[in-house]
């Protein structure tokens, strides 16, 4: 499980998986709740961690902006256990959305003076793929067909004092009519553009590591679909 807090990436793996200390900054046997938060730096690898331990540096992550943290790994007895318990400390929302293409360009939105990708909570029994694309669609005034599931997210934020842990659903979709494409200004986005290869790279270095995560993994199914 890969879970973005503050927008950095926690990893929960197994303690059985092989695991490359050197490709870590700071390595923490256990005991993480008696550590020092100025020393999560960098790559962080905490082996062997408790729930409890994790739970600790969730919610510090949560509450507190860690400059200089870049990823946390976790390794865990029983990963399945530890996701479960993490489930159950947040209050889970179901969103979906989509990597729009018309051509070899992208549509992007900017929102909260960042760029990012059209997305937004599922309605009450909707499929999924559904809420994506009626969310691309309202989000952009274009219309869309989605194509293969590129991949879920997991981010945590805080809303009205409550933690909420956002399950997002992200498709490939194919723009069909862009001739009237705006922005949703209800829902705060300033923007929308298409963007070619080169753009969607500058953009991306004022985005969200999720969104980077996403984009990277459309480019590559890209590839594999042209191969």
């Amino acid at each position: 499980m890969k879970i973005f807090i503050n927008d950095i990436p926690v990893y929960i793996r197994k303690y059985s998986d092989d695991i490359l200390r050197e490709d870590y900054n700071v390595i923490i046997d256990g005991d993480l709740i008696s550590t020092p938060s100025k020393k999560l730096i960098d790559d962080v690898l905490v082996t062997n961690a408790s729930n409890e331990d994790v739970d600790h540096l969730l919610k510090l992550m949560t509450q507190k902006k860690f400059r200089h943290l870049d990823a946390v790994t976790f390794t865990v007895r029983k990963r399945r256990d530890t996701v479960s318990f993490i489930k159950r400390k947040f209050k889970v929302m179901l969103a979906a959305g989509g990597v729009a293409t018309n051509g070899n360009k992208v549509i992007l939105i900017y929102r909260h003076k960042k760029w990012d990708l059209p997305k937004g909570k599922l309605k009450k029994k909707e499929a999924i793929v559904n809420g994506a694309v009626r969310e691309v669609e309202e989000e952009c005034n274009i219309k869309v067909k989605a194509g293969e599931r590129i991949c879920t997210t997991w981010h945590t934020y805080l809303r009205n004092g409550k933690f909420i842990l956002k399950k997002t659903y992200w498709y490939e979709m194919v723009c069909l009519d862009d001739s009237k494409m705006a922005p949703q200004i209800g829902e705060e986005i300033e923007e929308v553009r298409l963007m070619d290869f080169d753009q969607t790279r500058i953009a991306l270095y004022n985005s969200y590591r999720t969104v980077r995560h996403v984009m990277k993994l459309h480019y590559k199914l890209q590839a594999l679909i042209k191969a």
